[in-house]
Order: structure tokens, then sequence, then C-alpha cells
């Protein structure tokens, strides 16, 4: 199955989601390149980068739960190369 590389950035704005959104990082790990997570404690915010190599459906499933998670909202960039 093809993959490709894309970059899904989360904003957290309530902190009580997080825990449900580090179940979901953790469930989809297999697919995670990396990930890298800025508190910005002047706006009362975390700022979240994940790197995934992953089939499109899978990489679309991930963010659309991401986004459905109550404080957080998330949005994904795709690489046009794939595998």
């Amino acid at each position: 199955m093809e993959t490709r590389v894309a970059l899904i950035g989360i904003i957290v704005e309530k902190t009580d989601s997080i825990e449900k959104l580090n179940c979901l990082l953790h469930e989809y790990g297999g697919y995670i390149i990396g990930r890298m997570g800025i508190p910005y404690k002047i706006r009362e915010i975390n700022i979240i980068s994940v790197a995934i190599d992953a089939p499109q459906d899978v990489i679309n499933a991930l963010t659309g739960k991401i986004g459905r998670l109550d404080g957080i909202s998330a949005k994904t960039v795709y690489s046009n190369i794939g595998k």
C-alpha cells in the first residue's frame, strides 16, 4: 500500500484532552516518524507537530480523531512524494 509523508500540526487549548491525545498518538505510533511539542506559556497553549509516514486514509483518520477532541485542533500538510 502506498504511503505518504505528512506533518500534522496540533494546537492544544484545553489540557484536559491531552491524555486522550497521547492515547491516539500511541495507537498510531507505528506510523509516527517523530514529534515535537512546544508549550507556549504566554498564550497558555501547546503546539505539537507530528511527522508521519502512512497510507493517506490512516493519516486522515488520525487527524480527524485528533480534531474531534475537545479544545484541540489539527491540520495536515502532505508531501508530494509517495512510496
